[in-house]
C-alpha cells in the first residue's frame, strides 16, 4: 500500500467515525508550555550558547563570573524545565542542493480532521514546518525543494493527492534577509527587560 492510499484510508476512517475537524489536533501540535522562572544569568548563558553552543562550561563560567560547576547546574536546570531544548546543527540547505523555500497556505475540506492532515504532511521529507493559522487558511506549510521540477513533482504526486486537502496556494520565497538570529535578538530583549 502506497503512502497516498494509506492517507486516504486514514481520512475516510476519521470521517466515518464522526471525528470533529479539530479532534486530533491536540496530538499533532506542540502544546504551549507554561512560562518558567529565569533570571539574568540564565538569559546570559542562553545568549552565549545561541552564538556558539559548543562552548565549554569553563568558558561560559568566565563570561558570567561563576564557577564551571555552577554553570553546569544552571544549564542542567534550563534543560530539565524545557527552556533549553536542544543543541542543533544549522545547515545551509542551498549548498546541499535545496535552495528553494516555498510557503503553502492550505485549506482543508470542510469537516476534515486537521490533525490527520498535519500528520500526512509531516511524513513528507521536504516539509520543514507546519503552522495552524487563523483566517482564510487552516495551515501554513513551509517546504524546501531543489528546483521548479521538484516543486511540481511534490505538489502533483504527494501534496495534492491528500484527499482532505481542498486547495493550496504556492508562495515562492525569492530571498531571505540577512539578519541576526531571532534567538539572539529575542534573548537580548529579554536580558534588557530583566536588567533594567
Amino acid at each position: 500500500m502506497d503512502a497516498t492510499t494509506e492517507m486516504a484510508e486514514q481520512h475516510q476512517d476519521a470521517t466515518a467515525k464522526g471525528r470533529a475537524p479539530l479532534g486530533s489536533l491536540r496530538q499533532a501540535i506542540r502544546p504551549v508550555p507554561d512560562e518558567e522562572n529565569y533570571d539574568a544569568v540564565d538569559i546570559a548563558l542562553l545568549q552565549l550558547l545561541a552564538t556558539d553552543a559548543r562552548q565549554s562550561q569553563r568558558t561560559l563560567a568566565r563570561h558570567v563570573n561563576m564557577s564551571a560547576p555552577a554553570v553546569g547546574e544552571r544549564i542542567a536546570r534550563l534543560e530539565r524545565v524545557g527552556i533549553l531544548q536542544q543543541y542543533t546543527v544549522q545547515v545551509d540547505w542551498a549548498r546541499l542542493g535545496y535552495p528553494t523555500v516555498v510557503y503553502l497556505p492550505v485549506v482543508a475540506v470542510a469537516g476534515t480532521d486537521i490533525g490527520l492532515l498535519m500528520n500526512s504532511l509531516t511524513k513528507l521529507a521536504e516539509v520543514e514546518d507546519i503552522n495552524v493559522v487563523s483566517g482564510a487558511y487552516d495551515l501554513l506549510v513551509r517546504i524546501r525543494v531543489r528546483n521548479h521540477k521538484h516543486l511540481t513533482e511534490i505538489l502533483l504526486e504527494a501534496i495534492w493527492q491528500i484527499p482532505t486537502l481542498q486547495r493550496t496556494e504556492t508562495l515562492l520565497c525569492l530571498a531571505e534577509s540577512k539578519q541576526q538570529s531571532f534567538t539572539e535578538k529575542l534573548l537580548g530583549q529579554l536580558h534588557e527587560r530583566i536588567t533594567s
